[in-house]
Protein backbone atom coordinates (compact mmCIF):
# COMPACT_ATOMS: atom_id res chain seq x y z
CA UNK A 1 0.00 0.00 0.00
CA UNK A 2 0.90 3.53 -0.59
CA UNK A 3 -1.10 6.83 0.61
CA UNK A 4 0.00 10.16 -0.13
CA UNK A 5 -1.09 12.47 2.79
CA UNK A 6 -1.83 15.33 0.49
CA UNK A 7 -5.79 15.63 0.83
CA UNK A 8 -5.20 16.30 4.72
CA UNK A 9 -2.34 18.09 4.46
CA UNK A 10 -4.05 20.54 1.62
CA UNK A 11 -7.02 20.53 3.71
CA UNK A 12 -5.96 21.06 7.36
CA UNK A 13 -1.86 20.96 7.36
CA UNK A 14 -2.39 17.54 9.41
CA UNK A 15 -1.73 14.32 8.11
CA UNK A 16 -5.29 12.78 7.83
CA UNK A 17 -6.76 9.71 6.28
CA UNK A 18 -10.20 8.43 5.66
CA UNK A 19 -11.19 4.56 6.65
CA UNK A 20 -14.54 2.79 6.36
CA UNK A 21 -15.92 0.54 8.86
CA UNK A 22 -19.22 -1.10 9.82
CA UNK A 23 -21.46 0.45 12.27
CA UNK A 24 -23.35 -1.02 15.08
CA UNK A 25 -26.06 -1.47 12.83
CA UNK A 26 -23.97 -3.00 9.63
CA UNK A 27 -24.06 0.30 7.33
CA UNK A 28 -20.58 1.35 6.28
CA UNK A 29 -19.34 4.49 7.92
CA UNK A 30 -16.56 6.90 6.89
CA UNK A 31 -14.41 7.85 9.64
CA UNK A 32 -11.15 10.31 9.29
CA UNK A 33 -7.96 10.13 11.54
CA UNK A 34 -5.26 12.52 11.97
CA UNK A 35 -1.44 10.85 12.00
CA UNK A 36 0.42 12.08 15.24
CA UNK A 37 3.77 10.75 15.78
CA UNK A 38 4.19 12.07 19.03
CA UNK A 39 1.19 9.83 20.05
CA UNK A 40 2.51 6.51 21.87
CA UNK A 41 -1.40 5.18 22.07
CA UNK A 42 -4.30 4.99 19.39
CA UNK A 43 -7.39 7.11 20.49
CA UNK A 44 -11.14 6.67 19.72
CA UNK A 45 -13.01 9.36 20.25
CA UNK A 46 -16.53 8.31 22.50
CA UNK A 47 -18.78 9.97 20.28
CA UNK A 48 -18.13 7.61 17.60
CA UNK A 49 -17.53 4.35 20.21
CA UNK A 50 -20.94 5.05 20.79
CA UNK A 51 -21.72 4.46 17.37
CA UNK A 52 -19.41 1.09 16.52
CA UNK A 53 -20.46 -0.15 20.37
CA UNK A 54 -20.83 -3.57 19.23
CA UNK A 55 -18.61 -3.78 16.09
CA UNK A 56 -15.23 -3.54 18.45
CA UNK A 57 -13.34 -5.74 20.52
CA UNK A 58 -13.29 -5.09 23.95
CA UNK A 59 -10.60 -5.64 25.83
CA UNK A 60 -10.72 -6.66 29.13
CA UNK A 61 -7.64 -3.76 30.34
CA UNK A 62 -8.29 -0.59 30.88
CA UNK A 63 -5.33 1.68 29.51
CA UNK A 64 -4.11 4.84 30.14
CA UNK A 65 -2.62 8.08 28.25
CA UNK A 66 -0.67 11.65 29.04
CA UNK A 67 -1.73 14.59 27.55
CA UNK A 68 -0.11 17.59 26.23
CA UNK A 69 -0.77 19.32 29.66
CA UNK A 70 0.52 16.32 31.62
CA UNK A 71 -2.50 15.22 33.27
CA UNK A 72 -3.42 11.03 32.90
CA UNK A 73 -6.27 9.93 31.75
CA UNK A 74 -7.41 6.23 32.50
CA UNK A 75 -9.68 4.52 29.21
CA UNK A 76 -11.55 1.83 28.08
CA UNK A 77 -9.82 -0.08 25.48
CA UNK A 78 -10.87 -1.52 22.43
CA UNK A 79 -9.66 -3.65 19.50
CA UNK A 80 -11.37 -2.08 15.74
CA UNK A 81 -10.51 -3.47 12.69
CA UNK A 82 -11.29 -1.12 9.73
CA UNK A 83 -10.54 -0.92 5.63
CA UNK A 84 -8.33 1.41 4.13
CA UNK A 85 -6.89 1.37 0.72
CA UNK A 86 -8.32 -2.10 0.13
CA UNK A 87 -7.01 -3.25 2.91
CA UNK A 88 -8.10 -4.96 6.77
CA UNK A 89 -5.86 -2.96 9.23
CA UNK A 90 -6.60 -3.79 13.50
CA UNK A 91 -5.43 -1.53 16.53
CA UNK A 92 -6.10 -1.02 20.06
CA UNK A 93 -7.98 2.06 20.99
CA UNK A 94 -8.15 4.32 23.79
CA UNK A 95 -11.79 5.51 24.22
CA UNK A 96 -11.57 9.20 25.00
CA UNK A 97 -13.50 12.46 25.21
CA UNK A 98 -12.82 14.99 22.03
CA UNK A 99 -10.12 17.35 23.27
CA UNK A 100 -10.27 21.47 22.64
CA UNK A 101 -7.67 20.95 20.49
CA UNK A 102 -9.45 18.97 18.13
CA UNK A 103 -12.71 20.52 17.70
CA UNK A 104 -10.33 23.92 16.68
CA UNK A 105 -9.31 22.13 14.16
CA UNK A 106 -13.27 20.92 13.24
CA UNK A 107 -14.23 24.37 13.48
CA UNK A 108 -11.48 25.84 11.15
CA UNK A 109 -11.20 23.11 8.41
CA UNK A 110 -15.16 22.12 8.59
CA UNK A 111 -13.74 18.45 8.83
CA UNK A 112 -14.36 16.34 11.75
CA UNK A 113 -11.71 14.35 12.98
CA UNK A 114 -12.86 10.39 14.67
CA UNK A 115 -9.85 9.50 16.53
CA UNK A 116 -5.62 9.86 16.42
CA UNK A 117 -3.71 7.19 14.94
CA UNK A 118 -0.53 6.93 17.14
CA UNK A 119 3.10 5.06 17.46
CA UNK A 120 1.52 1.56 18.23
CA UNK A 121 -0.87 1.59 15.78
CA UNK A 122 1.86 2.36 12.48
CA UNK A 123 4.55 -0.09 14.37
CA UNK A 124 2.01 -2.75 14.84
CA UNK A 125 0.80 -2.56 11.20
CA UNK A 126 4.56 -1.62 10.22
CA UNK A 127 3.17 1.71 8.42
CA UNK A 128 5.86 4.00 7.10
CA UNK A 129 5.78 7.25 7.21
CA UNK A 130 8.01 9.13 4.48
CA UNK A 131 8.27 13.16 6.07
CA UNK A 132 10.07 13.98 2.98
CA UNK A 133 7.33 12.54 -0.16
CA UNK A 134 4.13 13.02 2.55
CA UNK A 135 2.86 9.79 1.57
CA UNK A 136 2.16 6.37 3.72
CA UNK A 137 3.81 2.81 3.16
CA UNK A 138 3.12 -0.42 4.05
CA UNK A 139 4.32 -3.93 3.43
Amino acid sequence: MEFPLSWGLSKTGLPLFIVTCKDDGGNVRNLCFMIDTGATENILFNFVYGLFKNSFRHIDDQGSVMSIDGATYEAPLVQATFNFENETFTGSFLILSVSDAIKSIENESGIQIHGVIGTRFLVENEWIIDFEKCKITSK
